[in-house]
């Protein structure tokens, strides 16, 4: 399983829903959940920034990961940027290869 990262800014219009937050979150997760089983998630944080969520999770490949970013935007993300993500070790693992001579 590959790991991603998806970065999420919700619209104007969801972001003044202070008081369903907690309900238009389940929601999603619960929409992920049922159309991307395979997916699992390991962490979820609130962001004080250019992005208001960013979640890491693993998933099977690109097409999935995919589908995690449309179901956010449609459940009222006004953006959402997906990143793969290489474990730092395998990234040194890189790096050595490239310069080996």
């Amino acid at each position: 399983m590959q790991t991603y990262i998806l970065m999420t800014k919700l619209s104007p219009e969801i972001s003044k829903q202070v008081k369903q937050r907690g309900k238009l979150g389940r929601n999603w997760l619960d929409q992920v959940k049922q159309k991307c089983p395979e997916v699992k998630f390991l962490a979820h944080y609130a962001l004080l920034g250019s992005f208001d969520f960013i979640d890491i999770y693993q998933a099977p490949d690109e097409e999935t990961a995919a589908k995690v970013s449309l179901i956010s935007r449609a459940n009222g993300a006004f953006q959402a940027e997906s990143l793969m993500a290489i474990p730092y070790k395998r990234f040194l693992e890189l790096t050595e290869e490239i310069t080996e001579e």
